[in-house]
């Protein structure tokens, strides 16, 4: 698998991320967390919007070996969203899916 052929970040309803504006404008996120969700470790709770001009995010690793769409730590989905999902963090992969 190339860097494009990452899976997309569909779509990202954090409105309290900094790379969220109009879409997630980080270059790629990375997933973790141990909480009982993958949350999104790329999350930053700041008021200054930051990241790339146009929107091209991508996942760039994750950690949740126990996601059906993990393989050798790349994500395999077609593309993720991100948003409020379970556990205390404020942005998860909500494509997560244990196996």
């Amino acid at each position: 698998m190339t860097t494009t052929e990452m899976p997309a970040v569909h779509e990202c309803t954090v409105s309290g991320c900094s790379y969220n504006h109009d879409g997630c404008h980080a270059f790629a996120i990375t997933v973790g967390g141990g909480n009982g969700s993958a949350d999104c470790g790329t999350f930053v709770p700041l008021n200054t919007k930051g990241g790339l001009d146009r929107v091209v995010a991508q996942v760039g690793a994750c950690s949740r070996t126990d996601c059906r769409h993990n393989s050798s730590l790349e994500c395999t989905a077609d593309s993720i969203r991100v948003g409020r999902g379970n556990g205390g963090h404020a942005a998860n992969c909500l494509t997560y899916t244990t196996r």
